[in-house]
């Protein structure tokens, strides 16, 4: 098959006609992609992995985890799904009988397989979803591929934190501190559920993009953000998301809230911070705050986000910038470096 691979960390990806297919094991799935989201996480792997939490791929690899597709192969013991069926996929994808698995909570499986780091990934013609029972999600036909493409990865997180883990309420104040895919998505869905958004960042654009998804303000990210937000909400916010996982939004976020405020973490943390960051334990314990951690989302929640899509109370849609070749995956990567990307690029012609 075609494939952008990646050769060398933060290295030019080479387009590989002959990319060997996935192999579909008695459980697996292989799908033919319609379309692959190119996300920041994309980028920090590209860029030289996690290595402080081991999420660092063998070389050479091919990356994306986003994606949307049908269905072309089918494991021998799966029975849910077939040749034709149009599905998305979590890129946190669990084993189905571990002590997690069992009690519901597949995106943190014990033996977690994700694209890229186990298996090509979607900056490819096909790639395989592990364990198919389990992680594949049927797609309806109204969601476009361009729109579904992120479901499988900065929508969904968005979606696990806000609506399962933060349990955010109609009325709360949420403050959501950076707006890239992850952050834009936790603007939509926290304000689809009724609560009073603030989007803060840098860049006015993405300002712009959060009020059209449903932020009823915005504040410019600086070290005033968090005194702006307490004035706005009256005491501060309920919820606050750090949705890039610096410790440039990380204590802002933190120092953002009101009393017996929950913090709740999406983000992953950079080279510069590795996993550690110095945060206020006695503001903390003082005001009695609240840390929760979110990682992507199971299958099985699926189901009720896209019914809020195709009703149209979420956008995933209005979050797609440019639709592009397989061969420009690379120079998307190369252009996040900044910060300055607006939307999310998405592969759709393989």
């Amino acid at each position: 098959m075609k494939a952008a691979v990646m050769e060398a960390f933060g290295a030019p990806l080479k387009i590989d006609t002959h990319w060997p297919d996935p192999e579909c094991g008695p459980r697996d799935a292989v799908i033919e992609l319609e379309a692959c989201g190119i996300c920041r996480s994309d980028y920090t792997i590209w860029n030289g992995g996690m290595e402080w939490v081991g999420v660092v791929p063998t070389l050479p690899c091919v990356m994306g985890h986003e994606y949307c597709g049908t269905v072309v192969e089918v494991g021998r013991e799966v029975h849910g799904f077939q040749r034709g069926d149009r599905v998305v996929a979590p890129f946190c994808q669990g084993c189905g009988t571990c002590e997690f698995c069992r009690s519901g909570h597949q995106n943190v499986c014990a033996s977690l397989q994700l694209p890229s780091m186990h298996f090509s990934g979607g900056y490819a013609g096909l790639t395989k979803v592990a364990n198919a029972d389990v992680n594949l999600v049927p797609l309806p036909e109204s969601i476009p591929s361009e729109a579904a493409a992120g479901l499988g990865c900065r929508f969904m997180t968005a979606y696990h934190g806000i609506v399962d883990q933060a349990a955010v309420r109609p009325g709360e104040w949420v403050a959501v501190f950076a707006c890239g895919g992850v952050g834009l998505a936790a603007v939509n869905i926290a304000s689809a559920l009724g609560a009073h958004v603030i989007a803060v960042s840098r860049s006015d654009e993405k300002l712009a993009l959060a009020r059209k998804l449903g932020a009823s303000h915005t504040v410019t990210a600086g070290p005033d953000a968090p005194a702006e937000v307490v004035e706005i909400t009256g005491g501060g916010a309920h919820v606050s998301v750090d949705a890039l996982g610096a410790a440039e939004t990380a204590l802002p976020a933190l120092f953002s809230l009101r009393t017996r405020g929950r913090h709740l973490r999406l983000g992953v943390s950079n080279k510069k911070d590795q996993g550690q960051i110095s945060i206020p334990v006695d503001l903390i314990a003082f005001r009695e705050l609240s840390l929760i951690g979110s990682f992507g989302m199971q299958a099985a929640r699926y189901p009720e986000m896209l019914r809020m899509v195709e009703s149209g109370k979420l956008a995933p849609r209005e979050m797609v910038g440019d639709t592009v070749r397989l061969e420009q995956a690379g120079d998307v990567l190369a252009s996040m470096t900044g910060y300055e990307t607006v939307a999310m690029s998405v592969i759709t012609t393989f």
